[in-house]
């Protein structure tokens, strides 16, 4: 993605994980923020860690400072593995944090997905909240349609970004409602934008920026 891009192998529960690290280039030698890990959209439909959202959002953390990882899911690029419905993948997004944020350094974590990673990255939200090292989580086009979402934790919402096409003919917006209403969850949804949000990516990076930036 720029100079700071670095590939990394990493060890897995089904092997092999390819992964790529986006490190933010801060003024006067100060420490990033935090790592920030990245998944990607369905592995069986073409979904990498090289899609165009996916990039945006790494994009986006590096400006506000983060270290942004991106990584395959298993059976995916040179990741080991075959898919495994979001069981294995939720593993493998768990194996990519300790490696590159290990709990024993207890270094704050930003969490983001999209679409089949968004689902995936909201079971690792669950499963990392108690370690009170999140400090934000992003979810993009939500795949609650296809998927049993796991719900965002009470304290977390407000760190919380969940943004959706109005127009996504693959998950409907409906879908995401009916997931983010008995939470009373926000979801900022973007005017005609689609699945991919041909077209609205400076737009998506502007929205997941100004969340990265706010106070909460």
């Amino acid at each position: 993605m720029n100079a700071q891009t670095e590939r990394l192998t990493l060890s897995g529960p089904a092997g092999t994980i390819e992964a790529v690290r986006d490190s933010a280039t801060l003024a006067d030698g100060a420490a990033p923020r935090g790592v920030a890990i990245i998944a990607h959209p369905h592995p069986l439909f073409g979904g990498t860690m090289d899609n165009k959202v996916v990039q945006t959002l790494a994009r986006a953390l590096v400006q506000c400072g983060w270290t942004a990882v991106r990584f395959n899911f298993r059976g995916v690029g040179a990741t080991a593995g075959v898919y495994d419905e979001g069981r294995g993948e939720l593993q493998d997004l768990l194996a990519v944090v300790e490696h590159v944020a290990p709990a024993a350094q207890g270094q704050p974590i930003a969490l983001a997905g999209f679409s089949f990673g968004a689902f995936v990255t909201s079971h690792a939200l669950a499963a990392l909240w108690p370690t009170g090292r999140v400090e934000k989580a992003v979810l993009v086009g939500t795949a609650a349609s296809r998927f049993t979402v796991a719900p965002v934790p009470p304290e977390a919402q407000l760190r919380t970004l969940v943004v959706h096409g109005e127009q996504d003919d693959t998950v409907p917006l409906s879908a995401v409602m009916d997931w983010a209403r008995p939470q009373i969850l926000p979801v900022t949804v973007v005017p005609a934008g689609g699945h991919f949000f041909h077209g609205q990516l400076p737009l998506l990076k502007n929205l997941v920026v100004r969340h990265l930036q706010s106070g909460a």
